[in-house]
């Protein structure tokens, strides 16, 4: 997790991320505290139920109010390979950062190949991490609506490198009276070991929709279904950790969580803890919550 130092309503995410909303009479440095104690909130929480959270400090060198979401730039995962990824926004290419990698050995990691992606977003072949690639790490398929956030393109070349089947499929919103894209997968449906938690409205193409929900079954998972309205309350966009008790956790915001009825609840509480913790600033400004402030690691641990 990147804790964030100049954190702000990025002007440039904000044409295409309709979750994105200005505050009016919020200064920079006050949007900046407040997302600051939200953050440090959100670590101490997940801390005290025993999930190891990496802590990175944003740098100054670069201004990048988005670096509060690291998911986007970079993946790691089982078999050593860290994937850094081609970002949409120009400010957000920024936020990519090498040392990073140094400090995950140093926390006793080993990362044994890397590979990058990145010099795709100079021919606009953007692939923005697991906003875009929602994962089925057991059974190495990827789910990926397809919008100019998550290029068609690019998503086969990451499956060829990656050794992942991929679910691609068309996701839309209503706004403004149009059905518009809706610009990261991680938005409409999360993956854990046992449950998947799905904006199956969102998916309007019936074939599609029937290729996610098929998939998601014939792997095993137990489908919750989510409104539309609770998917926009960041319902979809929650995380499965693990702790150090190997508890499985799902991690979400307060707004997420006040938008479930007790029979979601329920269900998510048969296989998993719940928690959840306040983000009002970093959702209304960054667009983006729970899910989109962690980048898991599944690295192996160094010998």
């Amino acid at each position: 997790m990147i804790r964030p130092i100049a954190f702000e309503l990025n002007e440039q995410t904000a044409l295409d991320n309709h979750y994105q909303h200005e505050v009016e009479g919020l200064s920079d440095s006050r949007a900046q505290s407040l997302a600051l104690q939200e953050f440090d909130d959100f670590v101490d929480k997940l801390r005290n139920a025993g999930v190891n959270v990496i802590v990175v400090n944003d740098t100054p060198e670069s201004k990048t109010p988005d670096s509060i979401f690291p998911n986007n730039w970079i993946s790691m995962h089982g078999n050593g390979a860290v994937v850094l990824y081609p970002m949409y926004a120009p400010n957000r290419r920024k936020e990519r950062r090498m040392d990073v990698l140094n400090i995950l050995t140093a926390n006793g990691f080993r990362v044994d190949e890397v590979i990058d992606l990145s010099p795709a977003e100079n021919e606009e072949r953007i692939l923005e991490g697991t906003g875009s690639l929602v994962l089925d790490h057991e059974n190495s398929i990827a789910y990926a609506c397809l919008s100019h956030r998550t290029n068609e393109d690019e998503l086969v070349n990451w499956a060829k490198l990656t050794n992942y089947s991929v679910v691609s499929f068309h996701a839309l919103q209503a706004l403004d009276g149009q059905l518009l894209p809706i610009y990261h997968t991680n938005v409409m449906m999360s993956v854990g070991q046992e449950l998947a938690i799905v904006c199956a409205d969102s998916i309007k193409d019936e074939m599609e929709r029937k290729l996610v929900l098929d998939s998601l079954t014939e792997t095993g998972k137990e489908i919750m279904l989510i409104s539309e309205a609770q998917k926009s309350s960041f319902a979809g966009n929650m995380l499965q950790v693990v702790n150090d008790k190997d508890e499985r956790i799902m991690v979400m915001s307060n707004q997420a969580f006040e938008s479930l009825n007790d029979e979601q609840i329920s269900t998510i509480e048969k296989t998993n803890r719940i928690l959840h913790s306040s983000l009002e600033t970093i959702e209304t400004l960054g667009g983006g919550s729970a899910r989109c402030m962690m980048a898991e690691v599944f690295l192996p641990k160094a010998d």
